[in-house]
């Protein structure tokens, strides 16, 4: 926001307003002493709980003019803020720093900190409280102010998590490549209108074009540069516990891995990584005969529903995926849609992530994932046949039912058990 030079001088000039805050900064040698940290945190998050904002640090507020800093305090004030945004506000907001100059009152160059706060996915708190911004000010948020906010921001899917646009994120962070799998037939829509159908690009509240939630998962670059907790952390354990086995001076870890990338990489990376670490059992009856210690499109199916059915929404999650001498365990955020239990996930179906299901639905599956034995052609048929897949595959391999456990009504844990001879 205000992002040319004349722009930002011409709204400094008129002063402060909903999306513009300016602070005089003051020091004891280069350390800061004002403005106070907790209540410049409370300004980042009131910019951050609405429609996205600029603090401009070092600029009076009353003359609208720079005071003056040396350069080893602005560069003390950047560190100075990036902790603020870092410890005082939960969960941390996204910003963007910049070190500007401009004339102060003779004439002369002066810095300034120029800090860009975009309207965040999340509600974020403060140290005094949640707020927003009304006007030229901070508001504290009523307890129903806070409720229809986190509705509205879609934890409660009054609208869908997924479909919020990525405000961050410009339109470039799309792959071209990516997105054009999505293109099922001919179309006269100009490229981005074509999109927004899709539900791969939203609008944000200025009426700005990015990425939506569910396009920045299967057709960006990189989706964890932008939603930091979109991956799979994939660790393989000696024995049959995180802890070190006794006795041994062995690594307790035999692998690990954060595997990230648009969704249909993160369901390959993670079967891959099952491959590659699951041990193979030999029984000669009439010949030689390997047992693989998981059915890979067992496995297959299970990571096509963590990265489809996770809840995105929670901050700092991720699917972890963790392999023990003789199980397999998958924790995926975020509660049971809807109604649904964990008894009933073998009957029912229903999806958290709507316009996520309907893109992964045209996402061929990948051909080159070994030990794969499926006859659909993409990532989702939206059969709802993926548990019972995962729970015949694997009884019938290792004799024993996988189980499902909710775990504080927040993460769903899967664990598929080993083939008897693989541990």
């Amino acid at each position: 926001m205000f992002d040319a030079r004349e722009d930002l001088l011409a709204q400094i000039r008129l002063g402060e307003d909903s999306r513009l805050e300016l602070k005089a900064v003051t020091f004891r040698g280069d350390r800061v002493s004002g403005p106070h940290a907790d209540g410049l945190a409370d300004e980042i998050a009131a910019f951050a709980n609405s429609s996205g904002g600029v603090l401009v640090l070092g600029i009076d507020e009353r003359t609208r003019r720079p005071h003056g800093m040396t350069i080893q305090q602005l560069t003390a004030l950047e560190h100075w803020v990036l902790g603020i945004c870092n410890d005082r506000i939960k969960p941390p907001p996204w910003y963007r720093m910049e070190k500007w100059e401009v004339e102060d009152a003779d004439g002369n160059p002066a810095p300034i900190l120029k800090v860009d706060v975009p309207r965040s996915l999340y509600v974020h708190e403060s140290p005094n409280g949640h707020f927003y911004r009304a006007g030229s000010s901070k508001r504290k948020m009523s307890m129903g102010y806070i409720v229809r906010l986190v509705q509205q921001r879609s934890q409660t899917r009054v609208i869908r998590f997924d479909e919020q646009p990525v405000v961050r994120a410009p339109l470039e962070a799309l792959d071209a490549a990516l997105s054009e799998r999505f293109r099922t037939a001919r179309t006269r829509d100009e490229e981005v209108d074509f999109l927004r159908k899709l539900g791969v690009v939203a609008l944000d509240d200025q009426g700005i074009a990015h990425p939506s939630v569910a396009g920045m998962l299967v057709a960006g670059r990189e989706p964890r540069d932008w939603m930091p907790n979109a991956y799979v952390q994939a660790v393989a354990y000696r024995g049959t516990s995180p802890a070190a086995v006794d006795g041994s001076r062995l690594p307790y870890q035999l692998d690990a891995r954060d595997i990230s990338g648009p969704l249909d990489q993160q369901i390959r990376e993670s079967c891959r990584f099952v491959a590659r670490n699951m041990k193979i059992a030999a029984v000669k009856d009439l010949g030689r005969r390997d047992i693989p210690q998981y059915d890979l499109t067992a496995v297959f199916e299970a990571m096509v529903n963590a990265v489809a059915h996770r809840d995105y929404a929670i901050y700092e999650s991720k699917i972890r995926l963790k392999m023990f001498a003789d199980r397999l365990e998958l924790y995926v955020p975020g509660s049971i849609p809807n109604t649904m239990t964990v008894d009933s996930l073998l009957y029912r179906q229903a999806a958290r992530n709507e316009t996520l299901t309907s893109l992964l639905a045209r996402c061929p599956v990948p051909t080159d994932i070994e030990g794969i034995d499926t006859e659909r052609r993409t990532l989702m048929d939206r059969r709802g046949e993926g548990v019972r897949i995962i729970m015949e595959n694997s009884e019938r391999l290792s004799g024993k039912r996988p189980l499902y456990r909710l775990i504080d009504e927040a993460e769903l844990l899967l664990t598929v058990y080993g083939a008897p001879g693989c541990d």
